[in-house]
């Protein structure tokens, strides 16, 4: 008996797609060719089907792009919202923060990246940047708190912290793949650093 052709080929398998198997496609493809260089054909080529068997799932590859970038920032957001955020001294809600950023990191690994390089070309990912802008000024915020209790070295600028911290996060993006280190290892590792380099609690 012939083996079963591969998930997502062939016209009968439309079905074997939902938008979350075709957006964990996408992601990827935007990942590889970048977004601007990515076309519904180049799409249909990753996930073995037609483009209007895509249609069917999404209006458009900008569609995908909102939904892959919404799935990131919700992650971000939804750590201003935990408990972990809400204890009383501000160094130790920034250590948590650094800390569960590190995870999102690792848990939506492709998604994120696909954040990390979007460059304000459509209205999808002006939207995008300017959502991260606003958690980049509630990291700050901690930050600035933290600073005037006397918990951060006196010489360094919040928003210039703000911005080596999640450099040195972000890059992580482009080296970091399930298996090569444990994300309790790297998340331990980012937060000691970056802990250590403010001059904070450790």
């Amino acid at each position: 008996m012939p083996a079963p052709p591969p998930a997502g080929v062939g016209r009968s398998n439309r079905a074997q797609y939902d938008v979350a198997s075709l957006l964990a496609v996408a992601v990827n493809v935007f990942i590889e060719r970048g977004y601007d260089g990515t076309s519904m054909e180049d799409l249909a080529r990753a996930t073995g089907i037609s483009k209007s068997s895509i249609y069917h799932h999404v209006e458009s590859k900008e569609e995908l792009l909102r939904l892959a970038l919404e799935r990131a920032l919700d992650a971000l957001f939804s750590i201003t919202e935990e408990e972990g955020v809400k204890t009383s001294r501000a160094i130790d809600r920034l250590q948590y923060v650094i800390g569960r950023v590190v995870e999102v990191l690792c848990a939506e690994l492709p998604y994120v990246t696909v954040l990390l390089r979007v460059r304000g070309n459509t209205e999808t990912e002006r939207w995008a940047l300017e959502r991260r802008r606003e958690f980049d000024r509630f990291v700050r915020s901690i930050v600035a708190e933290a600073a005037s209790d006397g918990d951060v070295r006196p010489d360094v600028r919040p928003a210039l912290v703000e911005r080596l911290v999640f450099g040195m996060i972000n890059s992580v993006t482009e080296w970091y793949r399930p298996g090569r280190v444990e994300p309790g290892e790297l998340k331990s590792t980012v937060v000691a650093m970056a802990m250590a380099g403010l001059g904070g609690k450790r």
